[in-house]
């Protein structure tokens, strides 16, 4: 070990969350059969995180407008009678109805992924060769289930983390973890020598302070929501429609909306969207225009930053993402979470670099989450198993440095914009196979494999957006679509190109 790295080993090791990236972590801790304890904390009733529908549950305290609060907290569950559309695990209760344990998700109806499911699978598990080419959220959680079932022996569902605090200041310091149990509301203790932050960040929502936004929400309540809560495009047939924000859920949700509203919707955005045309072209139902300056609640309108103007606006969807919230982390220090544009002290967005035995999961964005979380979770198996160092703090703080020099220490820290994603998949998944092999591991001692990127990757990752465009126009006809090539993308065909064009160079 050169001097100033630091070594850690883990026997017991805690998960937060239960969804993709937190049966990800389990599986990659236990192929390492180093530990003698890990468990994985779920406050839902079953597995799948976020990608467990929940129907049409929107009271929760953690929504105001404008919503520029990052502090979060740990919520309740709300128990919900079966006649409920969410779907969640029935047990029964001890007056005797049979009730449903319920976090809000912010999954609607028809949501489609909007990345192809080749690019975005688990290692060593095919999708259903019957589902579309962009799954439905339905088939991603029975494909998160199928996933996780290697790992159930370690799960403790409707089990909430409540808080985490370290036992010392050293870098190799243990945690200690309060606990919930959600059904009896019982609370008690444990202490892990590592723990892992799984649950995802996309809780608390995002709305910008706008002029004018408060008034015209007092004087027209309901009418500005936030994509976290939208469900079904049918709820704003008619309506006089502003969607704001052109990342994914922003081009979709305006997308499924404009066939319904009042034409055109209006569609709101610093920028192109990676998901439309062009601007000012493609769906002549959505019109494409510049960030709203002021809200104007005497006409129930908005001012466009060109000087504009749109009155009689009757729903505005904000889809402008989510803050980074830790509740149960609020006392560590030095603090995690300021502004809640990312995540403080970060080393390679995975370790918290003053004490590492604490770590995070899928913490980047404009990213393929589900390879991220793999490449990530085995750096961390074979870390906290010992047979990986970290480089020293100072090296470190120096990284994180960096990033904020290039990136800047806001919401940009996290952001991984292709081809920054590729390769940093390929060096988080290289770095664990330069861990020293261990006898009885797997693969020839060098245990669970992680995704290493190739040249078809490489292609489809670059082209996604144009595909998910050519998916999506088909309409209703998308829903039989399975291969890249019936919309229109052959990596042979790109392959041959390509050849041709470098012997033309030559």
């Amino acid at each position: 070990m050169t001097s100033g790295q630091i070594s850690l080993r883990a026997k017991t090791v805690a998960v937060v969350g239960g969804g993709p990236s937190g049966v990800i972590a389990a599986k990659y801790l236990k192929t390492e059969k180093a530990f003698d304890k890990i468990v994985l904390f779920e406050q839902r009733s079953r597995p799948g995180g976020i990608w467990n529908y929940t129907g049409e549950q929107r009271d929760e305290d953690l929504f105001t407008i404008p919503q520029t609060n990052p502090r979060g907290k740990n919520q309740d569950p709300q128990w919900r009678h079966p006649d409920g559309e969410d779907g969640s695990h029935i047990t029964t209760g001890s007056n005797g109805w049979q009730t449903q344990l319920s976090f809000l998700s912010p999954m609607y109806e028809k949501l489609e992924t909007n990345i192809p499911r080749g690019l975005m699978g688990f290692q060593g598990l095919d999708w259903p060769e019957d589902s579309q080419l962009f799954p439905t959220h339905e088939t991603v959680l029975k494909y998160i289930e199928d996933y996780g079932k290697y790992v159930q022996d370690l799960v403790q569902y409707e089990t909430q983390v409540i808080n985490a605090e370290p036992t010392s200041d050293t870098p190799d310091s243990s945690w200690q973890i309060r606990i919930r149990n959600l059904r009896t509301n019982e609370v008690h203790e444990e202490t892990f020598d590592a723990l892992i932050v799984a649950n995802g960040h996309f809780i608390v929502p995002y709305i910008p302070e706008v002029e004018g936004i408060q008034d015209w929400n007092k004087k027209h309540p309901g009418a500005i929501t936030h994509s976290r809560y939208y469900r079904r495009p049918e709820e704003f047939e008619g309506k006089k429609v502003i969607v704001v924000g052109n990342s994914a859920s922003g081009a979709d949700i305006s997308n499924q909306i404009a066939p319904y509203c009042q034409q055109p919707l209006l569609w709101s955005s610093k920028s192109v969207s990676m998901f439309s045309a062009s601007h000012g072209s493609g769906d002549p139902r959505r019109h494409e225009v510049p960030p709203i300056a002021r809200f104007t609640p005497e006409n129930r309108g908005v001012v466009f930053e060109d000087g504009s103007a749109e009155s009689d606006i009757r729903a505005i969807v904000f889809a402008t993402g989510y803050f980074y919230s830790l509740p149960f982390l609020e006392n560590v220090k030095p603090a995690l979470i300021t502004d809640g544009s990312h995540v403080n002290h970060t080393y390679q967005h995975l370790f918290y670099a003053p004490q590492p035995t604490l770590s995070f999961l899928a913490l980047n964005q404009r990213v393929i989450p589900f390879p991220i979380a793999e490449a990530q979770a085995s750096v961390l198996a074979r870390v906290y198993s010992g047979r990986l160092s970290l480089p020293s703090f100072s090296a470190m703080q120096k990284w994180e440095r960096e990033v904020i020099a290039q990136m800047g220490d806001g919401r940009n820290f996290h952001l991984l914009p292709f081809p920054k994603d590729w390769n940093y998949i390929n060096e988080m998944s290289h770095w664990a196979l330069s861990a020293s092999p261990k006898k009885g591991l797997e693969n020839d001692g060098q245990g669970k494999l992680p995704p290493v990127w190739g040249e078809w990757e490489f292609w489809c990752r670059e082209n996604f957006p144009a595909i998910r465009r050519a998916f999506g126009a088909l309409g209703e006809k998308r829903h039989k679509v399975r291969t890249l090539e019936e919309v229109g993308f052959s990596y042979e065909d790109w392959k041959e190109e390509k050849a041709r064009d470098e012997g033309k160079m030559i």
